[in-house]
């Protein structure tokens, strides 16, 4: 009896919180909004709505505000805030069969709000990533009208600034208050799928499916707990379909109860990999409910994905500190799928728009698959963003991304009041129970960089003890991780020379010591055009601050000059003539920046086990961060330079630094990166130095074959550099017969000499 009161609660929570509902007749609605300063007021008036969203586009749409990408235009939306926001719509009652039920049914509506029909209330939440699921049958009028009123946006009152702190005691993602990328645009509105629907009179109306393997990964227990409406007694099919769509499992059952749970197992199964390790395998699982006559009357599809994931200490980890340590070690971070133990090469992944309500599935497909032929095996779904459509993991699945899911709280010391805490543990169990069915998603972390100086919170703060409880409760398969980063992990640099110390990003990295890099920037502009878009023409030379091009992030954005650091570049390539050539060089330096950390910790593997850069993707058109792919979906040259330092089997070099003058003594260390579980060939690599028309042999190293997933460390490159009339040139890696394994490397050189036009020559000092 006490195991059917826990699952009838269980289901109960996951009928309320999740709504993951399936097939059923939908009927779209047709909605406007206005907006009103008191919730019991009624707007002026109506504008027609875009489901889904954000009221912000529909007031911009309908007033004709300029774009809030153009010069400072953003601020113009400012007001939009504080106001509440009334959706309405009208429709007739359907004619439904007997039994038949009509359902409000919406997956995301941002942020707290109440639902009326025909002017009562029947429904308060407050959460964005909770499912909305209810029965409007025995309220329903022959003409009805809907609405959904929005409160103001949430702020703590005890804030001392308009910014990210005004978050923290709301799980609203703190990125739209305002980031060092992102300008302080707050979303509300219905932001996912919301529609009617009708279903029948016996229907099931949420599905978890859920598996546990055997020791050796052959073997699949597979569970799905159902609940649904007059289902007793009712038979249905269960169907499982294998990766390559053969029919492998066909029952049909009886249903115990409008609450219950059924079992199967699956033999000699094939396991889901991300997609450098091995096939993504994806089973196809079909429930049919059926009616007296064995007609189906419903059908419900879900993929599912075997794995078996953990998190475990690196090599060399459990010495560290070399004192005996007061609590433990460095935190355990390296990934071990299938019991193999696997590099992560990625990115931290932001809102791909500011309004994500229309992020749409081809935007995420896009890329996600960007970011497979970027050689990523993993996302880091940052925790300042949101927590994405269900189409995002879908792609993960089936594209063999490995995702790290962050909860919604980030840099903020996020409070232990009751209040919060419930809202908090609804939207994490709507979360945990929805992505737990991804074999994609392989970790879960309370939060971004909460245990910094500037959030102060620790293991002992509630949320992250509600967190973890929940994560363990509702899905002890995957591991979970207090914050990013921990104690062995590191955060930074985000740019290519040191503002304090003058250290470019080569010397950084060579004494780095960390099991994890899981933010690092390196800045760059973005293309000229996209600049010309968004920077009003009689400020787009030169860039300086207090224009639209701090707004816009190139200046004041984190430290001084960041994220464009025109002075930085002018050192190394002299003053920029114009914005065609700024940018130019802006790219060279994001590119090798990248290559240098990616590299260097692939080479410190297997202390090292991961590489993840700040960040992926923006949210809006910027004039310099440091994403490595524009807005929308628009890689950047460091894109291609990300892509070749992550291949899984390349030459690399470990650099000195990124400037050279004539007659000094270049160094190289060279290497072999080696990430596939494969013993390789024995390789030939030859060394050149490239300046202009000019290619010097400078060594050639035999290299032995390499033992699977291992680096190998070669010989040193030593050239003294010659005269050259240039003021660039390239280190060029070729592997003799596997071009796809060679790599470059771009230097600065500064002749000795300064040749002028006209006068005496000058010497560079």
């Amino acid at each position: 009896m006490q195991t059917i009161k826990r699952l009838t609660c269980f289901l109960l929570l996951f009928t309320l919180l999740t709504g993951t509902f399936c097939q059923a007749a939908q009927i779209p609605l047709q909605w406007v909004v206005g907006s009103k300063k008191e919730k019991t007021a009624l707007p002026e008036k109506y504008i027609p709505a875009q489901v889904p969203g954000a009221v912000q586009l529909d007031v911009a749409k309908a007033e004709k505000y300029a774009p809030y990408y153009f010069d400072n235009h953003w601020k113009d939306y400012l007001w939009m805030e504080d106001m509440y926001w009334e959706y309405k719509t009208d429709f007739n009652k359907p004619a439904l069969a007997s039994g038949d039920r009509l359902y409000f049914f919406s997956k995301g509506i941002d942020y707290e709000f109440d639902i009326y029909l025909n002017g009562e209330k029947i429904y308060y939440q407050e959460g964005m990533f909770t499912y909305v699921s209810i029965d409007l049958t025995d309220k329903l009028a022959d003409k009805n009208q809907l609405k959904v009123v929005i409160y103001p946006a949430p702020k703590d009152p005890t804030a001392l600034a308009a910014d990210r702190n005004q978050a923290r005691e709301s799980v609203k993602p703190a990125v739209s208050y305002g980031w060092d990328w992102h300008p302080r645009l707050v979303p509300l509105g219905i932001w996912d799928e919301t529609y009617l629907e009708t279903r029948k009179s016996s229907h099931i109306s949420n599905t978890l499916f859920e598996y546990t393997l055997n020791e050796d990964l052959t073997r699949a227990d597979l569970t799905v707990t159902l609940s649904g409406r007059e289902l007793t007694g009712k038979n249905y099919r269960w169907k499982i379909y294998d990766p390559s769509g053969k029919e492998i499992a066909n029952q049909t059952l009886k249903a115990e109860g409008d609450q219950f749970v059924a079992r199967q197992t699956l033999s000699g199964i094939e396991l889901w990999w991300p997609h450098d390790h091995g096939k993504p395998a994806l089973y196809r699982q079909v429930l049919e409910l059926l009616d007296n006559q064995n007609q189906v009357t419903q059908t419900i599809t879900k993929k599912t994905g075997f794995r078996k994931v953990q998190l475990v200490m690196a090599e060399g980890t459990w010495v560290e500190p070399v004192i005996f340590p007061k609590s433990r070690s460095v935190a355990p971070i390296q990934m071990e799928l299938n019991g193999r133990r696997i590099f992560c090469k990625g990115s931290n992944w932001v809102n791909p728009d500011i309004f994500p309500g229309i992020i749409t599935e081809k935007t995420y497909r896009d890329l996600i698959r960007l970011g497979v032929e970027a050689n990523f095996n993993m996302f880091r779904i940052w925790g300042g963003g949101i927590i994405n459509k269900e189409s995002f993991f879908e792609a993960c699945d089936e594209m063999g991304m490995m995702v790290w899911e962050e909860f919604p709280l980030a840099c903020n010391n996020y409070p232990g009041k009751a209040k919060y805490l419930a809202t908090l543990k609804q939207e994490a169990t709507s979360i945990i129970l929805r992505l737990k069915q991804h074999p994609s998603v392989v970790m879960w972390c309370g939060g971004n960089e909460l245990f910094n100086n500037w959030s102060m919170m620790t293991e002992q703060s509630l949320p992250l003890r509600l967190l973890n409880s929940l994560t363990l409760q509702l899905d002890p398969n995957t591991p979970f991780i207090m914050t990013s980063p921990l104690f062995g992990m590191g955060h930074g640099n985000y740019v290519f020379r040191s503002q304090s110390t003058g250290e470019e990003v080569y010397q950084l990295m060579k004494r780095a010591h960390n099991t994890a890099y899981t933010e690092f920037g390196m800045p760059s502009a973005s293309p000229v055009d996209i600049i010309k878009s968004i920077i009003p023409e009689n400020e787009l030379w030169p860039p300086k601050p207090g224009t639209a091009w701090e707004t816009h992030h190139a200046f004041k954005a984190w430290e001084g000059e960041t994220w464009l650091m025109p002075e930085m570049l002018a050192s190394y390539f002299g003053p920029a003539k114009n914005l065609e050539e700024l940018v130019a060089q802006s790219n060279i330096i994001q590119a090798e920046g990248y290559k240098a950390i990616y590299e260097e910790a692939r080479r410190q593997k297997p202390y090292c086990s991961m590489a993840l850069n700040w960040c992926y993707n923006e949210p809006w058109p910027s004039a310099a961060n440091n994403s490595i792919i524009n807005y929308p979906v628009r890689p950047k040259p460091g894109y291609n330079a990300v892509k070749e330092a992550c291949r899984p089997f390349m030459a690399s070099a470990r650099l000195e630094k990124f400037a050279w003058k004539e007659g000094e003594s270049f160094t190289a260390e060279l290497w072999m990166l080696n990430d596939v579980y494969q013993k390789s060939q024995p390789q030939k690599v030859k060394v050149y130095a490239i300046a202009g028309d000019q290619k010097i042999e400078l060594l050639t190293w035999e290299v032995k074959s390499l033992a699977e997933n291992t680096n190998l460390a070669g010989p040193t490159v030593r050239f003294v550099l010659p005269e050259w009339d240039v003021d660039m040139f390239t280190l060029s890696l070729e592997v003799e017969g596997k071009p796809q394994y060679n790599s470059q490397y771009q230097f600065v050189y500064r002749p000795l000499v300064i040749k002028k036009a006209q006068g005496a020559p000058t010497m560079n000092l």
